[in-house]
């Protein structure tokens, strides 16, 4: 059993762990591995173990889904050439082609308007409502990082890539979506690279009493005003710890994460492509409504 401590205070990038884990002395291997995470984007140029693919694939499909609709699917890509194709298509990432296996994980309805064929129905109204693609996408979502958690418990490494909604057309045609079926983003799965992530270390995040709201909304005893001054001080505090953790990395002209989220909303162009993937799902059959 290890202390879980050294991980908490790595994870939120400070020498005290959040009061809630005090009572917890101890980790066992799956809350480990879970502390652990980190994104991996350097790897061997070796193949998987024969299995694996189907090993995260249950463990994928062992993930919670709602009303057991199971409304996801993912395209397992190891062919090279193929590979490479979809890198260019997902921010053009190196990594991607270096990983011996990319998982594209995608929404899923057309399985659904299979099973309603198989028993002589249409699919049906239902079918056609934005709540079915935000179920297929949570199913997606719950399946991958089972998907994640399985290999870094088998030693590999992995990288989620939200760049796989950036050309959303063009994945769906290199990769032979059906209608009602969209890509919405990989995951990079190999053996990670020692020498090349020497110094990665497990990024900070934001503290935990500014994701996490005990009852209601920022009841945590602040009057007027409370609220927003816990949060403007966790984000100073965010923007120092991540500003530390950058220049361990080498990486000390990086701007604030406070700046760079700005940045990362203030304009279409700033969305990469994917200002159009509302108009691609209308085209692939979500109709939305």
């Amino acid at each position: 059993m290890t202390d879980l401590s050294p991980l908490l205070e790595a994870r939120y990038g400070t020498a005290a762990a959040p009061p809630a884990a005090a009572p917890i002395a101890a980790a066992n291997p799956t809350l480990e591995t879970l502390l652990r995470h980190k994104s991996t984007r350097a790897f061997l140029q070796a193949p998987l173990p024969p299995g694996t693919l189907e090993l995260l694939a249950a463990a994928a499909q062992s993930a919670a889904t709602s009303s057991n609709l199971q409304t996801w699917s993912a395209v397992a890509v190891t062919s090279p050439p193929l590979k490479s194709e979809a890198a260019v298509l997902c921010g053009d990432q190196e990594f991607i082609r270096a990983a011996p296996l990319f998982l594209v994980f995608c929404a899923d309805l057309a399985r659904l308007g299979a099973a309603a064929d198989r028993h002589g129905m249409p699919p049906g109204d239902g079918l056609a409502f934005f709540e079915m693609y935000t179920m297929a996408a949570v199913d997606a979502s719950l399946a991958a990082q089972n998907a994640c958690v399985a290999a870094e418990a088998l030693g590999l490494g992995a990288c989620y890539v939200g760049a796989a909604r950036n050309r959303p057309r063009e994945l769906a045609a290199l990769l032979g979506l059906p209608p009602r079926v969209v890509a919405l983003f990989g995951l990079a799965v190999g053996r990670p690279d020692p020498a090349a992530g020497a110094g990665a270390a497990v990024k900070p995040r934001l503290a935990q009493d500014e994701v996490v709201h005990r009852e209601t909304w920022g009841s945590n005893g602040e009057g007027d005003g409370g609220v927003e001054q816990r949060q403007a001080a966790n984000l100073a505090a965010y923007d120092e710890a991540l500003a530390e953790f950058n220049t361990q990395q080498g990486r000390g002209d990086a701007p604030t994460w406070t700046y760079r989220s700005a940045h990362r909303i203030a304009t279409v162009e700033s969305l990469h492509g994917r200002d159009i993937l509302r108009q691609v799902m209308e085209e692939r059959g979500f109709e939305l409504r």
